[in-house]
C-alpha cells in the first residue's frame, strides 16, 4: 500500500474523509459535518493518513490547555496491526509538543481494545473510566507525562 501520507483538512471533501474515519472508530460519538467543522473553528488540528490514495486514518489534536495538549489517531479497522497507527501517532504527537506542554492525553472507547493496548504500548497511563451521560458506552482517559 505504500508508505504513509498525512495531510491537513482543511474543510470541504478531506473534512469528510476525516468524519468518516471518525464516526467508523468511535461510532457512539459520531458526528455530523457541521461538528467536525465546528472542531476546525475551535483549532483542533485535524489531519487524514493515506496509504498511497487509500484512506487509511485520521488524527486530532486538540489546542494545549493547562499544559495539556490531546492527541486521538484513528486507524481504520481493516489497516490495523500494519504500522499506520504508530506512524500517524508519532506525526500528529510532533505538532503536540510545543512550549509549556506538559504531558499528552488521549480518549478511547473502552471497547476498543486495540486502541487500549496501542495507548499503553506508547506508556500511556489510565486516569479515569466513565460514561457520558445519557449514554451506556464506557471512555477511558490516558495521560503521558513529556
Amino acid at each position: 500500500m505504500g508508505e504513509l501520507r498525512v495531510v491537513s483538512v482543511d474543510g470541504g471533501g478531506a473534512l469528510e474523509e476525516w468524519r468518516y474515519v471518525h464516526n467508523v472508530v468511535v461510532p457512539p460519538a459520531a458526528m455530523s459535518g457541521e461538528e467536525a467543522a465546528e472542531r476546525l473553528a475551535r483549532g483542533y488540528r485535524l489531519e487524514n493518513a493515506y496509504a498511497g490514495d487509500v484512506l487509511v486514518g485520521c488524527s486530532t489534536v486538540r489546542p494545549a490547555v493547562g499544559g495539556v495538549v490531546t492527541v486521538i489517531a484513528r486507524v481504520l479497522p481493516e489497516f490495523r496491526r500494519r504500522g499506520f497507527g504508530a506512524s500517524l501517532y508519532e506525526h500528529a504527537l510532533g505538532h503536540a509538543r510545543v512550549p509549556g506542554v506538559e504531558a499528552v492525553e488521549t480518549c478511547v472507547l473502552a471497547a476498543n481494545e486495540d486502541g487500549l493496548r496501542f495507548a499503553e504500548s506508547y506508556g500511556f497511563v489510565e486516569v479515569e473510566r466513565y460514561v457520558l451521560d445519557g449514554e451506556s458506552d464506557e471512555w477511558v482517559d490516558l495521560r503521558l507525562a513529556l
